[in-house]
């Protein structure tokens, strides 16, 4: 569950206590969810008992146990706890390694993305500069994993070298008063069979800067009664972040995407080619590595006639040692939502970099040593090697990087 859809959860557990005469309250017509706070617990937490505390007239801790056994009644939620003045910790799955692997499996490169669209439009627009250009193409990666519409602008056509070499897309190029849409098809366009796209809808290019919300609400997470977006206004959002100093093409597509990505945006690039060493000072590398070595374990499993079934894999387990790979992944989703609503492709970046650390020293625990044999715990813990090599693969998607299966 997202946190979009657990919104509409949450409002629906308000309606069903309204129409219960549990609470006489209007159903507001959003609900706010974020990571639990100090204090508190489980997935997600929400102050909607806090906000409806006055109209209901009741304390909001009350108003919170009214809600509790409704939210308890959703599927995919497994625990509410009540925190504080009234705050609603709720935990959306099974926490146990078995279960997140089995759900990362299940998804594949999918996993922590929206179900459904989320009716949010975002125009993005950015100065004609590869860096700009870059971010915002990552930037909108990331926001339709989370279920928004998203379409891109720049001043001027993008460079040949930035659309075949670092793989960018732009819908639209053109000055702010007068767009001309760009010699190529625009995201998402269906084409006929000569490749001419079939009437794409007009597309507005005009920008009015708004500045990333302060509400902390996930992108596309205010939604009205019925669980239905609320037709959320379009955000205008111009990509401005600190110029490469050089030009990053000669490092080719991955690695230049890398330098421009990784960074955060008020941060000035480093166009070098330590981006192409391969060694364990470059973070590039240890991603891609990582996600190599999980495909290459599947590979050497296969050839010892064993295949990952996901169990119980206990972090305190010395000799697996799992719990900071278990809770990486686990996070995986809420760095996604984070990213979407901050336009922060960097942060996916450095939430790779963890993941893949923890994923390179849990590895050498999968196969069997000697002449062990295969057991429970070997499939165990290739299931969760796999679905760390998904993660990875799936953020290295999302940043316009390739995942190999070889270095």
């Amino acid at each position: 569950m997202t946190p979009v859809e657990l919104s509409r959860t949450v409002l629906r557990a308000v309606r069903r206590a309204v129409d219960g005469g549990e609470l006489s309250v209007t159903v507001p017509g959003r609900a706010v969810v974020t990571p639990p706070g100090p204090g508190g617990c489980g997935d997600y937490a929400t102050n909607i008992a806090l906000q409806l505390a006055r109209p209901a007239g009741q304390p909001s801790a009350k108003v919170a146990e009214i809600l509790r056994p409704h939210l308890l009644d959703t599927p995919g939620v497994t625990d509410v706890v009540v925190t504080g003045p009234g705050f609603l910790n709720i935990s959306l799955r099974d926490t146990t390694p078995a279960a997140l692997v089995e759900e990362i499996l299940r998804r594949g490169l999918r996993y922590g993305h929206s179900d459904r669209p989320t009716g949010q439009i975002v125009q993005l627009h950015a100065p004609h500069e590869v860096r700009a250009v870059v971010v915002m193409d990552a930037i909108a990666r990331i926001l339709v994993s989370q279920g928004a519409l998203v379409r891109t602008s720049s001043q001027a056509p993008p460079r040949p070298e930035w659309t075949d070499t670092l793989g960018a897309r732009v819908d639209a190029s053109g000055t702010l008063e007068a767009p001309a849409p760009a010699d190529r098809t625009p995201l998402g366009a269906r084409v006929d069979a000569s490749g001419t796209p079939e009437a794409p809808a007009p597309l507005d290019v005009n920008v009015r800067p708004v500045p990333a919300p302060a509400d902390p609400t996930p992108l596309g997470a205010h939604v009205d009664a019925s669980g239905t977006p609320d037709a959320p206004a379009p955000l205008d959002v111009n990509v401005r972040p600190v110029p490469a100093p050089a030009d990053p093409t000669p490092l080719g597509r991955d690695a230049a995407r890398w330098a421009l990505l990784h960074p955060a945006a008020h941060d000035r690039p480093r166009i070098t080619d330590e981006h192409l060493v391969q060694r364990e000072s470059n973070p590039l590398f240890r991603v891609r590595y990582a996600h190599a070595r999980t495909r290459a374990l599947s590979r050497n499993a296969a050839d010892l006639g064993f295949d990952p079934r996901p169990g119980d894999v206990r972090p305190g387990d010395p000799q697996a040692a799992p719990g900071v790979l278990i809770a990486a992944l686990a996070d995986h989703p809420r760095i996604l939502g984070a990213a979407a609503t901050a336009h922060t492709p960097d942060r996916l970046a450095r939430h790779l970099v963890t993941v893949a650390d923890a994923t390179l020293a849990f590895l050498p625990t999968v196969l069997p040593l000697g002449d062990e044999k295969p057991s429970v715990a070997h499939r165990s813990r290739l299931a969760l090697a796999e679905a760390a090599g998904t993660v990875l693969a799936g953020g290295l998607t999302l940043l316009g990087i390739d995942a190999p299966d070889h270095i």
